[in-house]
């Protein structure tokens, strides 16, 4: 099925809603054709800028979920508004739910020590998820013969749906490099989204995510380590849409 997909720099977004994306992921799986779901933010739309296996990721993301309020408002800037945010937390109840309704055979990959272990415990008593394994081994993307084990790993549990949890751009760069040799696995890359369900972080209140403000409380929670993501880097966003704007009036 073609979905409308929109540009914001050089990151590709779908135009889907919540109910479509879910169903979108179901269709990937059923099909067993193999596949990678990412799920871009502010922080991306500047990483990508300078990381070229960052943005060959995106290029074959089977599918992309504007996750941030951000995007959402920018897409009406743009003249194709996406119609809601899609985080990637949010995505994950529903998704493990179905997952436990349909049998998948899900694997839990990053988060730190003993996160996946607790977020697996999580959904199999909640949803009933049949979960194949989990890890947390230290990795880097750039590392073939890391990447070739780890993918033997995964591999070997014959799984329908593996969540990565390695925060970005390494989630994406390594789902990128893994994708092909796991199909008919769709690969989900999904940043703190074990740690939520593990209950080991806790997410903003609604109402800041809905007003665009979780970054705010993120960095309240971990200033050493997110500050200059949120303060320094981030902002680089501003000049992206502008120039997006500038490439989409020319060629109009």
């Amino acid at each position: 099925m073609n979905r409308p997909r929109l540009h914001l720099g050089k990151v590709p977004i779908d135009v889907v809603d919540f109910a479509e994306a879910i169903d979108a992921i179901d269709r990937l799986i059923q099909s067993r054709t193999g596949g990678f779901v990412l799920t871009p933010n502010v922080d991306h739309v500047v990483g990508v800028e300078k990381n070229p296996a960052f943005e060959h990721a995106y290029s074959r993301a089977s599918l992309s979920l504007a996750d941030g309020m951000p995007l959402v408002w920018a897409s009406k800037l743009l003249g194709q508004p996406l119609p809601e945010r899609v985080s990637g937390s949010d995505v994950c109840g529903p998704l493990l739910e179905r997952a436990g309704q349909k049998g998948w055979r899900v694997y839990l990959f990053g988060a730190g020590p003993g996160v996946a272990q607790k977020a697996a415990e999580v959904v199999k008593e909640r949803w009933g998820t049949n979960v194949v394994g989990v890890d947390n081994p230290m990795v880097d993307p750039n590392d073939a013969s890391q990447v070739d084990r780890i993918a033997a790993q995964l591999a070997a549990t014959r799984p329908d749906l593996i969540l990565v949890a390695l925060g970005a751009p390494k989630q994406e760069i390594l789902i990128d490099r893994m994708a092909e040799r796991l199909k008919p696995a769709v690969l989900l890359g999904i940043g703190a989204s074990l740690d939520f369900i593990a209950g080991t972080v806790k997410r903003a209140p609604v109402f800041m995510q809905r007003a665009g403000l979780e970054w705010a409380y993120r960095l309240s929670q971990e200033p050493g380590r997110l500050w200059r993501r949120y303060l320094v880097e981030d902002p680089k966003f501003v000049a992206i849409l502008l120039r997006t704007l500038r490439e989409k009036r020319r060629s109009a």
